[in-house]
């Protein structure tokens, strides 16, 4: 018995638990900040597991090469690793190939990229074997890609919205990229430089954080103290003098000509390995054979890459090894990155400069008696990385970071921005950008199309598009009196209001849970209370997102405590239309034809037929050949293939061979029937735009298309596209939803079952009734489905009047030889009586006939057409005017 005042204080607290919504809280900076921290520990972790692992493989190979032999070791140590590796990656996430940066950019440009703990987990395991076999890449930019993924990955567990996830995923980069080299504020430009090019306050202070985070995580992991590294090595001659400026800017020019010609390769090799048609196991594992013969037969230093580097600024290796470390570097770099092995292009890239450097430095020593390598040598690391990366801030603040110290300043800002400059000169945009562009995505460099300034939804704010005039209620309030309130209302919501402070809200969706007979409750009781609200100066794309994670209606808005106004979903659209009307015709539909066949337009009109990959497309055309044969119509069947918006229609690339056999199917099948047939294949960003413009500009009479039932929860009716046509298409609109089994329409024999029509008047039904001739042309003339006319009235209503449905019998009959019946129905429910009349008589087609308003609505009584549909297995058929 003592325990049941805990027991009863656990449940208190997880009813509390459960009544907080946690996820308002992702539009907080705060929030932001401490889901950071998260991401930096957790990208820490990863680069120290992945540099713990190199260093483990590595150790290895160099043990086996001293036992048996370089020879022998290293070709089958890269065969055998880079095989793993590839397959690894290919078969865990094939997105974890290569290294990781394109990757990145890809998805915080809102392209549906994968970022998880899968491909952190694949990159991981790619990285330590590709590295730990011998290839000449680098660590740091998969680290940079765990990181984001990681991010990416919490996101999904920890509730944010879609604008702070691009934030964390960008602080994740930042993050993995302090933790590979402990430069946190190298992480933080690189971000700020490459990733997004946005300096707004949320941006810095989480990359910041992270970046942080990670640096410090990082440290206390591998030493007992928080002392960053004073330099790479122990150098203390770094000296910069005046007379070395020009050799600087030589080592700028050179390193910018070096580093465009390098992406150049890089790209070429990624070609070739393409049109090898070879899996990914056997193109790294090729990469890994071949570099590990080429090593063998390079002197004995070119066996530990991590130990290149110092004997490079060390100086301890002569100007033709540096010369040979260079071209080998070179090479061996654009085998394994062509390969598509996971490893990064960081690393070579500074010692590829290192070596530049270096050589640089000697050519004056030459000249002019003084030697300055070292120097030389470290601004050439960030001078070839300018060149690749197109990152000159980044490259300065890298190489400042490992080394600390102020000497390099200036010839690294030198070097670096000449650098910049000629390798612009040559070729403009970083590798990352052709490597996007080599993957199918082509991202605009020169306009952040997410930023603040070109979303308009950024400039929005909840206070903008609000209501300010809101029904309220009291929470004394008796469901009898709210039932009175809703009727003579359009709101179906109200905010529960007590002393000028909002303390829940009510909704239809409560009053559903009330028994009968207790309509004199108050709506205190049954109202949600610590509803999910918003800061009146919140932006429209935090609004967009809290009402989209819970499903609401109507967001309430807050001014401190005080209730100021209500948003709906209305209100956005209205917002958004009214932001979009100045440039409405410019950016819409965009789309481009790839395969098009026209017949002779000899019909008395055209019936448009979309044809989605899952649509069952020669049910379709026997249903749409039926209405054309009849009408002597022509028939245009068109398949859109779908591309991101990031990509341009008319340049990207893709396999239409599956579209093509289907178009040429269609006109084979139209040729049997004799019926002019058209048809086009088109690449659009929107289907349903394409659907549009073909409407508008063929003066389509009949829009025909299949429809499955509706899996897209309440947000849309029928689905996306079809309720947007719905209310868009300046055409009579056919909307055929296909039986579950081939025993109904139109694969049914004609005694199979009958044809059901709901009789409920307007002309969208009679349109429906003047499709039943032409929907009877698939079968022998001889031989036609018994049809049923039925009309739903109120059991209350007994004297019944038959006229109507005996009127439209008779027509129907002047048109086709077959029985018709009426049936009249007494029930309260015009979708169960609709359904029941179905099932009794077998039927194989219900034709319903509805208009544009009632297709979309979505009231009390919900939606009866799409209701019938939903819950009957035989074809049904909605027929909707213009």
């Amino acid at each position: 018995m003592d325990s049941l005042p805990f027991l009863k204080t656990v449940v208190q607290g997880l009813n509390w638990f459960k009544s907080q919504h946690f996820a308002r809280n992702a539009i907080s900076t705060r929030y932001a900040l401490a889901e950071a921290c998260l991401i930096g520990i957790f990208s820490a972790l990863a680069a120290l597991l992945l540099k713990e692992g190199i260093n483990f493989l590595g150790s290895y190979r160099l043990h086996l090469v001293n036992q048996w032999g370089a020879i022998y070791v290293l070709p089958l140590f890269g065969l055998i690793l880079g095989g793993m590796a590839g397959f690894f990656v290919e078969s865990i996430s094939p997105s974890a190939a290569g290294g990781g940066i394109p990757q990145i950019k890809a998805a915080l440009a809102r392209a549906k990229v994968p970022l998880s703990f899968r491909v952190a987990f694949a990159k991981i395991v790619g990285t330590i074997l590709v590295l730990g076999a011998g290839l000449t890449l680098g660590r740091r930019a998969p680290t940079v890609h765990i990181g984001a993924a990681l991010a990416g990955e919490l996101t999904r567990y920890v509730p944010t919205s879609p604008e702070h996830r691009r934030q964390m995923i960008a602080a994740g980069a930042a993050a993995g990229l302090a933790a590979g080299f402990n430069t946190p504020i190298a992480g933080v430009m690189f971000v700020v430089e490459e990733l997004m090019r946005d300096i707004s306050n949320l941006t810095l202070e989480t990359a910041i954080v992270a970046s942080f985070t990670g640096a410090v995580v990082s440290l206390i992991l591998q030493s007992s103290n928080l002392q960053l590294p004073n330099r790479i090595i122990d150098i203390d001659n770094l000296v910069f003098l005046p007379m070395d400026i020009p050799f600087y800017l030589l080592l700028g020019i050179v390193a910018g000509i070096l580093g465009a010609l390098f992406n150049r390769s890089v790209l070429l090799s990624l070609r070739w390995n393409e049109t090898l048609k070879i899996p990914l196991a056997l193109r790294i594992g090729l990469a890994g054979l071949i570099s590990g013969v080429i090593i063998a037969l390079l002197p004995s230093f070119f066996q530990n890459n991590a130990g290149i580097r110092e004997f490079l600024i060390r100086g301890e290796l002569t100007t033709a090894q540096i010369a040979l470390v260079f071209v080998s570097h070179y090479i061996l770099t654009i085998i394994a990155a062509g390969s598509g092995a996971p490893g990064g292009l960081f690393a070579p890239a500074l010692i590829m400069g290192s070596a530049l450097g270096y050589l640089i430095g000697d050519f004056e020593g030459y000249i002019s008696g003084t030697v300055a390598t070292p120097t030389f040598s470290l601004v050439g690391m960030g001078a070839l990385f300018t060149g690749v990366v197109r990152v000159p801030v980044t490259a300065i603040i890298i190489v400042f970071e490992l080394n600390a110290n102020f000497n390099l300043v200036l010839p690294l800002m030198i070097s670096c921005a000449v650098a910049y400059i000629s390798a612009e000169t040559l070729e403009s945009g970083s590798i990352y950008r052709y490597l996007l562009r080599n993957m199918g995505m082509e991202l605009e460099e020169t306009e952040d199309d997410y930023s603040s300034e070109n979303n308009f939804l950024a400039h929005l704010t909840a206070e903008d598009v609000m209501q300010s005039q809101v029904e309220t209620v009291a929470p004394d309030l008796t469901v009898a009196q709210l039932l009175e309130l809703m009727s003579v209302s359009h709101h179906r919501g109200f905010p529960v209001v007590q002393d000028g402070k909002l303390v829940g809200i009510v909704t239809q969706s409560d009053l559903v849970k009330i028994s009968a007979g207790k309509n004199q409750i108050s709506i205190g009781e049954i109202m949600t209370k610590n509803p999910v609200v918003i800061n009146a100066d919140a932006s429209l794309t935090d609004v967009l997102y809290l009402l989209n994670r819970y499903q609401l209606s109507r967001l309430p808005v807050l001014e401190n405590t005080r209730l100021v106004g209500i948003i709906t979903r209305t209100d956005i659209i209205r917002a958004e239309v009214n932001e979009l009307k100045p440039e409405v015709t410019g950016k819409q539909n965009k789309f481009y034809t790839i395969y098009q066949t026209s017949s002779p337009a000899v019909g008395k009109g055209c019936i448009l037929v979309p044809i989605a990959p899952d649509d069952d497309f020669r049910a379709l055309f026997k249903i749409a050949s039926a209405i054309a044969s009849q009408r002597h119509y022509e028939l245009e069947f068109v398949q859109v293939i779908k591309v991101p918006k990031y990509q341009d229609p008319s340049t990207i690339k893709v396999d239409a061979r599956s579209s093509r056999h289907l178009m040429h199917t269609l006109e084979r099948m139209g040729r049997k029937k004799k019926i002019p047939i058209h048809t086009r294949i088109v690449v659009a960003h929107y289907r349903s735009g394409v659907v549009l413009d073909i409407i508008k500009h063929k003066h389509i009479n009949i829009l025909l298309m299949g429809w499955k039932q509706n899996h897209h929860g309440q947000e849309f009716i029928f689905s996306r596209m079809i309720d947007s046509l719905i209310n868009k298409a300046e055409c009579e609109l056919i909307l055929v939803k296909l039986g579950k089994k081939q025993q109904y329409y139109p694969y049914a024999s004609p005694d199979s079952g009958g044809f059901v029509l709901p009789m409920g008047g307007g002309p969208n039904v009679q349109e429906g009734l003047k499709l039943v001739p032409a929907l009877m042309n698939i079968y022998d003339r001889k031989t036609l489905p018994t049809v049923w006319l039925t009309k739903v009235h109120s059991p209350e209503k007994t004297n019944i009047n038959l006229r109507y449905l005996q009127s439209a019998a008779r027509q129907l009959q002047k048109s086709i030889d077959t029985e018709i019946h009426v049936l009249p129905l007494a029930s309260t429910s015009i979708v169960s009586a609709i359904i029941q009349v179905a099932e009794v008589h077998n039927s194989q087609l219900v034709i319903l006939g509805a208009s544009r308003d009632s297709l979309l609505k979505q009231a009390y009584k919900g939606n009866i057409p799409e209701a019938i549909a939903n819950r009957l297995d035989t074809t049904v058929i909605i027929v909707r005017l213009p």
